[in-house]
């Protein structure tokens, strides 16, 4: 689990804004899934989706998340992952793969989490913000994601990453603006990626 709980380049919860905001998503419990619970609703409901809320800067290390108060889905896992590890409780990445318009190509990776709890193991959450027709929640064992897969193509990946996938790095950190981002969503080939397992 060691990998599972690292600050790094991109889920860096050593910073002090995201060690604070930690500390007090956790004061007055030791429960795990409480904790998880808080910072799952808080990047939720507080970070504002970039696409939704027509937002820049694009974001993708955690604490510029938190300072931005936006991000696309992949920048609001990795600060969540963040908060998630500063409390001690494992999480990491993970990644659906999903029509950009809901009716086939072109397709794009969607990013959420996974966290490590203690009565439950691996649980995945997704604190991609609701909106019309997206109502994700954290209520284990349920998994109650923000998309449901709806055709051939789509696909759930089943890894849990300790770290970001380079392909979304570099979209995040190649464009400057959330339309450029939305116009170069990343994406991997699913044949490709079930060859390499």
């Amino acid at each position: 689990m060691k990998r599972y709980l690292t600050s790094s380049k991109y889920i860096n919860w050593e910073h002090p804004d995201i060690m604070a905001l930690a500390e007090s998503l956790s004061l007055n419990t030791m429960v795990d899934e409480i904790i998880a619970q808080n910072c799952f609703e808080w990047v939720r409901d507080k970070i504002k989706h970039s696409v939704d809320y027509h937002m820049n800067p694009v974001t993708c290390k955690a604490s510029d998340v938190l300072q931005h108060s936006t991000g696309y889905c992949y920048a609001k896992s990795h600060l969540l992952a963040a908060l998630l590890r500063a409390n001690g409780i494992p999480a990491g990445l993970c990644y659906q793969r999903l029509s950009v318009e809901g009716d086939g190509a072109p397709y794009c990776l969607h990013g959420l989490n996974a966290v490590h709890l203690k009565s439950h193991g691996w649980y995945r959450i997704d604190a991609r913000g609701n909106k019309r027709a997206v109502d994700a929640q954290f209520s284990p064992p349920r998994e109650q994601l923000a998309f449901a897969l709806n055709s051939t193509f789509e696909a759930d990946l089943p890894e849990v990453w300790a770290e970001p996938l380079p392909v979304v790095v570099e979209v995040l950190e190649r464009y400057e603006t959330y339309d450029e981002v939305y116009r170069n969503l990343p994406d991997i080939n699913p044949l490709a990626h079930q060859a390499s397992d």
